[in-house]
């Protein structure tokens, strides 16, 4: 922005600011909040998937010591439930099933963990002992846990019959079937997208605070939008006026979008504590995430691609069955739909889609937005199939991917579904990931590995996102129930130094350093002058929060907008302490100076102007220099990518090893390669975690098997090789936003699943083996083996 290179601005790779007190044990999150006459909070949770409630009798545990009060749902009867954020309608019109989402339990339990009952007491320990006194009569039901066999019942709501939330569609069933009936070849996959838990290393944590004197309540929340949480539980539960709900997210442990949401718990603490007018904390302990936190992923898919005679793909097909599971969660309905079927042309040029997806509710904990949220899962089945097909006619896989690619010189490029994508130059980085992996030479790397006893496979996936969540009428128009626009305030304070204000929430993304980078380089304040401010609604300005990788695409450019304010007030003070037309007043490198000459203000000198007025424009401006912005983006942001995976496998064992990751994106402007590398990485792990470890199992009971660590398997450092991370030495800058940039959180996790599965299922193609689902366990790879072995 500025002429003069900033060695803390935009592009330098800046140490994370508040890694200090992170690495120091100096950080304040929810937990660590304590309260003069604080209560605990414990929640009664259903041991059943599926049952009614005959009888709650809680008179021993209202008696017994320490207990302050217990709840149950008929103490509740006066709240909303807990509200859907997005409106889906199924293809012949009609909305969606929305059946109620209570704080806690009405007449039935619909899931292992759902909430029955609280008790606060003044201690934990008392809490817990007293929750063993409260007696539950419970009438078992089946247990619906199949998707595909959901609509013979039973019910879980009135509202939805055959248990169907909806049944979507986007794109043009005709024309894909067109295209189906002119192809010269058809690739048909089946694949599940396996449920993953959030696992964020902070559990969720609530306290709510209520004051009499005011009425006034305050909630701190491990959570990533506290303006929204304040909006949902303020006007939608408590229907209670906004002004008397302070939300307060401190420093927050990862979410990766699971705290997102609004939650019971929530609810649960804010009105225990006005009934008590006294403060109720609540915190998750990890065996109780597995069974409370919003999950993620659960898809099962039909995918089926059609080509033409030189390989070039005319028409994509997709049915999905898509689990939210016992309740719609706060954005479950827009991830199968609007996240995830727009995303199907990927990088390429195919002229024709179609997708139905079908949402079923099952006796499950809820599901909703993990990294990524409908990205992966639309990149997974794309790349999958793409890959099958190459098999199929024996194409290399990187070409078949080339050849089908939308060109530079097609932007921007009308999907057939629903997105225009504003810019992109996916050959670009195909060919720096295919020199990076040195792809050209795994033949001997392969016959190297044989040599040992080893299987070496090598997998290749391109992707596609669309961040930068959202242009708000778009959303409107799609059913969203909010809007997509971030909001910043920027004071420049009396001596100089820059206070930030924003809407968006930093949980693990670095807000502290590259938001303060953003105004250090446009305002050419010293970086170590930039406070950053977040995660409170009586200091910020109303915001949607950090979710869809949109907090500098969409909250760095409300602050581009606050500052444009900033400099155009300052241009004017400058003038007149400079006795000149604000017209011949130029801003650079923080300061204010007359066109053609030496004479400056510095933008310190105009702010001590602005707020110690004795020599100032009364008739003109106002004292002070603070300014606000809100921006609502005109499109997403679209970066794209591409990964390149290496396995080995142990065909005697099953055991398969990542030795070679390569990741070439194009985020478009890069505001810190540091940070930018460190997302990513972040994202491969939690990608590769899904294709090789991680999986929420539950039996036919809905009981969940894999409800600890003890089962649920979580990547380790071991299981990871050291990455080769690069972005496109082409970048292509988003062409709508004041800083071209694109957003990186998600990337990771969308594209490493798919490339290592295509890995190990390269590995396996001496076998004939043609497709594996995730995760590619060590008994799944061996059965695999064994199952194309018996076969020949």
């Amino acid at each position: 922005m500025n002429h003069v290179a900033n060695p803390t601005g935009i592009g330098a790779s800046v140490k994370r600011v508040e890694d200090l007190r992170f690495v120091r044990g100096k950080g304040r999150y929810t937990d660590d909040i304590r309260l003069h006459g604080e209560t605990h909070a414990y929640i009664i949770r259903s041991p059943h998937a599926h049952a009614k409630i005959a009888k709650i009798d809680t008179s021993r545990a209202a008696a017994a010591a320490g207990v302050v009060m217990v709840i149950t749902a008929a103490d509740l009867a006066k709240l909303g439930g807990l509200p859907c954020g997005w409106l889906i309608h199924s293809k012949d019109g009609s909305p969606m099933k929305e059946p109620k989402h209570p704080v806690l339990a009405e007449g039935k339990v619909r899931h292992v963990g759902d909430s029955v009952a609280v008790v606060v007491a003044e201690t934990l320990a008392a809490a817990r002992d007293a929750a063993e006194l409260i007696e539950v009569d419970y009438e078992p039901l089946p247990a619906v846990i199949d998707m595909s066999k959901a609509a013979a019942g039973p019910a879980l709501h009135e509202a939805s019959p055959n248990n169907q939330c909806f049944d979507w569609h986007i794109g043009d069933e005709a024309a894909v079937k067109d295209a189906f009936a002119k192809a010269a070849h058809v690739t048909k996959l089946e694949l599940i997208n396996n449920r993953l838990a959030p696992n964020a290393i902070e559990p969720r944590a609530y306290i709510a605070d209520f004051i009499q004197a005011t009425g006034e309540t305050t909630l701190y929340t491990s959570n990533q939008n506290p303006h929204v949480i304040r909006l949902l539980a303020g006007a939608f539960v408590f229907q209670m006026p906004e002004h008397k709900l302070r939300v307060i997210a401190p420093d927050v442990g990862g979410g990766f979008g699971s705290k997102i949401y609004h939650y019971a718990e929530e609810a649960i603490v804010i009105w225990a504590a006005g009934q008590i007018g006294r403060p109720v904390r609540w915190t998750s302990d990890r065996s109780e995430a597995f069974i409370s936190d919003a999950q993620g992923r659960d898809h099962k898919t039909v995918v089926e691609l059609a080509l033409d005679k030189d390989g070039k793909f005319i028409g994509l097909r997709a049915d999905t069955l898509a689990n939210v599971g016992a309740y719609l969660s706060t954005f479950a309905s827009v991830v199968p739909t609007i996240l995830h079927a727009t995303l199907l042309a990927g990088n390429y040029t195919t002229p024709a889609i179609y997708c139905n997806v079908k949402a079923i509710f099952t006796n499950t904990v809820p599901v909703d937005a993990y990294r990524g949220a409908g990205r992966p899962e639309a990149t997974y089945l794309l790349e999958r199939v793409i890959d099958l097909a190459a098999i199929e006619t024996k194409r290399d896989p990187a070409e078949l991917r080339r050849i089908n690619f939308i060109a530079p010189s097609q932007f921007p490029y009308q999907t057939p579904v629903a997105l225009q994508y504003d810019t992109g130059n996916y050959g670009r980085t195909l060919d720096m990931a295919l020199a990076a992996a040195k792809y050209k030479d795994f033949p001997t790397r392969r016959a190297e590995a044989k040599a040992r006893g080893k299987l070496r496979g090598i997998g290749i996936a391109n992707y596609i996102e669309a961040c930068g969540i959202a242009p708000s009428a778009v959303a409107g128009a799609l059913g969203g129930r909010a809007g997509g626009y971030e909001s910043g305030a920027i004071r420049v304070n009396p001596t100089g130094s820059v206070t930030v204000m924003t809407g968006s929430h930093s949980h693990g993304q670095g807000h502290e350093t590259t938001f303060a980078q953003i105004v250090s380089d446009k305002l050419g304040i010293p970086f170590d002058q930039v406070d950053v401010v977040h995660g409170d609604t009586a200091r910020t300005p109303f915001g949607m929060g950090t979710y869809g990788s949109r907090s500098i695409a969409v909250g760095g450019s409300a602050l581009i907008k606050a500052m444009d304010k900033i400099i155009a007030k300052g241009k004017q003070i400058a003038a007149h302490l400079l006795e000149v037309s604000d017209q011949d007043v130029v801003f650079e490198n923080g300061a204010f100076t007359v066109a053609g000459t030496d004479r400056k203000k510095t933008i310190g000198e105009v702010a001590f102007q602005a707020y110690v007025p004795h020599n100032f424009p009364h008739d003109k401006l106002e004292p002070g220099l603070e300014e606000q912005a809100f921006y609502d983006p005109k499109n997403f942001t679209f970066p794209a990518g591409t990964y390149i995976c290496e396995v080995e496998i142990d065909p005697d064992t099953g055991v398969t090893k990542v030795v070679d990751f390569t990741a070439a994106d194009d985020f478009g402007r890069i505001i810190n390669p540091m940070i930018v590398e460190g997302q990513v990485q972040g994202g491969l792990a939690q990608g590769i975690g899904q294709a090789l470890l991680e999986h929420c199992i539950y039996g036919a009971d809905g009981q969940l098997l894999t409800g600890s660590f003890m089962d649920y398997a979580m990547p380790r450092a071991d299981d990871l090789p050291m990455f080769k991370i690069s972005t496109t030495d082409t970048p292509t800058p988003c062409t709508h936003n004041p800083l071209g940039v694109k957003g990186c959180g998600e990337a990771g996790a969308i594209g490493s699943p798919v490339a290592l599965i295509n890995a190990v299922v390269n590995a396996l193609s001496e076998f004939g083996v043609k497709h594996i689902d995730m995760p590619a366990t060590p008994q799944a790879v061996w059965r695999a083996i064994q199952t194309a072995k018996s076969k020949t």
